[in-house]
């Protein structure tokens, strides 16, 4: 099967010793695509660069994440409008809220998002978000944009079912990650995901994060990576009563058309 990983944090240091076997680890299982995460406005030029050096494999995303808010200045601004003036820069984002943690203030929050929003719409690039305990303004905000935003992915979502069905509602799709493989949190997740459109469903490591719980053997020093995605695919299949080889084909096909990949 061929995958397309929309979410991996690539530039995380723990690969820095050993970046190039991750990608060839990849490859080797069927990870035809990645999307490398950019995140703040240190890790969104490194993202960019990533993806430059491996053209046609690697590509990026500019963006902001909610715990660094506060970092979000009219020159950060400027700086996410030029890496998405990039071709290899296909989404905006990782955006949004997260009030689980609340590493940087709400209305800083709320600020950086909008702002993320507004290049967007200007762009017409497609959105990568991140909610966490914050639905309620999350969408409230994304209302505000109505009309003027193209798709837009809900990325490692953990929510509940009326969450799902609120942004399935709106037409947004939905990430899945190996939070579905952790039976202490996740197990809601295995009671959304037969719900989930095909056309609207797409998948993620979030590496070096959430390494399944489920996979063996167990890395020694629990980092994930982009060559665990089909063991994620695995699960999902399973979750939803269909084959593996059909589960994988649609997220592959939704993550082409939604990102623009060739």
């Amino acid at each position: 099967m061929q995958l397309i990983d929309i979410g991996a944090n690539l530039t995380h240091e723990s690969f820095d010793r050993d970046r190039d076997a991750v990608l060839a680890r990849a490859q080797a299982a069927g990870v035809v695509r990645m999307v490398v995460t950019g995140a703040s406005r240190e890790h969104s030029p490194k993202a960019l660069a990533l993806a430059q050096a491996h053209p046609g494999l690697l590509y990026a995303t500019a963006g902001v994440h909610p715990h660094h808010a506060v970092e979000y200045t009219a020159e950060c601004d400027a700086e996410m409008r030029a890496l998405l003036a990039h071709d290899e820069v296909v989404a905006v984002g990782e955006c949004g809220l997260d009030y689980f943690r609340d590493f940087s203030p709400r209305p800083a929050q709320r600020r950086a998002f909008e702002m993320q929003l507004q290049i967007a719409a200007d762009t017409g690039k497609p959105l990568f978000l991140h909610q966490r305990d914050a639905h309620e303004d999350f969408v409230a905000i994304m209302k505000n944009f109505e009309g003027r935003l193209g798709s837009c992915v809900v990325h490692c979502f953990t929510g509940t079912r009326q969450e799902a069905f609120a942004y399935l509602d709106r037409d947004w799709h939905i990430g899945i990650t190996g939070w579905l493989c952790d039976e202490r949190r996740g197990q809601h997740l295995r009671e959304i995901v037969p719900h989930l459109p095909a056309n609207r469903l797409m998948v993620e490591t979030d590496a070096p994060y959430l390494l399944p719980r489920t996979l063996r053997p167990t890395p020694k020093d629990r980092r994930n990576e982009p060559s665990f995605l089909p063991h994620i695919v695995e699960e999902l299949a399973r979750d939803r009563g269909e084959d593996v080889a059909t589960t994988a084909a649609a997220a592959t096909a939704t993550a082409r058309t939604f990102f623009r990949l060739p």
